[in-house]
């Protein structure tokens, strides 16, 4: 009895000493993270600690990193064994989606080269590359399998995101790589709606055109 006494007491003692050093160490974990802090975060992955781990905001390491601009230790979690580059935030967010909305190329292409699933269940990272500034980003997923016409979970498709949020050109882009204008999302709007109702009125107009043209293959 004394025995498993003294062996319980020695296991509250190891979870005492233990837990506010594992809060410790996540707290300097996400403090050196946005601050680019590579050597930091290297001991503390040292010691252990878990390359996935989530922010309190519900962010995952490796695409906080990229959303921070945090290269040094972005690539640092990208070569750790145990990354899972396709874990998504508590709002659905992998890392390749991360580096597509911000068009980081260079970023993309690592990603992928590490694995990254270009194509997922919902939003994807085409949608991100639709909704941001760098049209290359979008041929580059395109090229490497992306679903042009990916649907997200309202049934909206990149080149609706592109219409509303990105730049303009990239619903230029991605009507000239094929992307079906004529789709409609769960509330009955196309492509051309979602452009008049950010107030693009010249890109709803050519993409009402185009949706009245005749497509090849359709």
């Amino acid at each position: 009895m004394m025995k498993q006494f003294l062996r319980f007491l020695l296991q509250v003692v190891f979870v005492i000493a233990v837990l506010p050093a594992q809060a410790g160490s996540y707290v300097d974990f996400f403090r050196a993270l946005q601050l680019d802090n590579e050597q930091a975060v290297k001991e503390i992955l040292a010691d252990g600690f878990d390359p996935n781990a989530v922010s309190e905001s519900g962010d995952v390491a490796l695409a906080l990193a990229l959303k921070e601009g945090s290269d040094k230790v972005a690539r640092l979690l990208l070569a750790h064994p145990a990354i899972q580059v396709d874990q998504a935030s508590a709002r659905g967010e992998t890392a390749l989606m991360m580096a597509a909305l911000a068009g980081r190329l260079d970023w993309v292409e690592r990603l992928i080269a590490r694995g990254a699933a270009v194509n997922r269940e919902g939003w994807t990272p085409l949608h991100y590359a639709a909704s941001g500034s760098d049209r290359t980003v979008i041929v580059r997923l395109v090229e490497r399998g992306a679903l042009l016409d990916a649907r997200s979970p309202n049934g909206s498709t990149p080149l609706m995101m592109a219409a509303s949020y990105g730049d303009q050109r990239n619903a230029q882009t991605l009507l000239g790589l094929g992307a079906d204008v004529s789709l409609r999302n769960a509330q009955g709007l196309d492509a051309a709606e979602f452009a008049r109702r950010a107030g693009r009125d010249a890109l709803a107009d050519q993409l009402a055109a185009a949706a009245a043209r005749p497509q090849r293959g359709r």
